[in-house]
C-alpha cells in the first residue's frame, strides 16, 4: 500500500505512465494489478513520503524501461556519491545488477531493478 493526497494525478501516473491495470476505485483507495500483486493507493488527507524506496519493479531490460518512462516524462532521481549512467541507472560494484529511482506525484520513491 502507498498513500496519495493527489488521487487524480496518481490515477494518471500509475495507469497511463506506468501502464498498470486499474482493478477498482472507491472513496478510500485506487487499486491496480501489477504482476501478481494488487497495489492499493490509499486516498489520505496528508502524509509525508518516506526518504527510502517504497515500491519497486524487477524488469528484464532496465535501460529500455527507463528510456520508455523518460519518454513519458518521468524524471529519474540522482544521488550524490552514486555513479549513475545517462539513464539514471546505478550498478553496485561487482554485482552486475542495476537500479534506478523515480517519484510518483505524491513523492513516493519508486524503483526499477534488473538483476545481475
Amino acid at each position: 500500500m502507498l498513500a496519495t493526497v493527489r488521487p487524480e494525478a496518481a490515477r494518471r501516473f500509475y495507469g497511463e505512465v506506468l501502464g498498470l491495470r486499474l482493478v477498482q476505485e472507491h472513496a478510500a483507495a485506487i487499486m491496480y494489478k501489477t504482476g501478481g500483486t494488487l497495489l492499493h493507493l490509499q486516498k489520505v488527507q496528508a502524509f509525508t513520503p518516506h526518504p527510502f524506496t517504497a515500491l519497486g519493479w524487477d524488469v528484464a531490460d532496465i535501460h529500455a524501461a527507463a528510456r520508455e518512462l523518460a519518454a513519458k516524462g518521468v524524471v529519474f532521481e540522482r544521488f550524490a556519491g552514486m555513479e549513475q549512467d545517462q539513464d539514471g541507472v546505478w550498478t553496485p560494484p561487482g554485482s552486475g545488477a542495476g537500479v534506478c529511482w523515480f517519484k510518483d506525484p505524491d513523492g513516493n520513491l519508486l524503483s526499477l531493478t534488473q538483476g545481475g
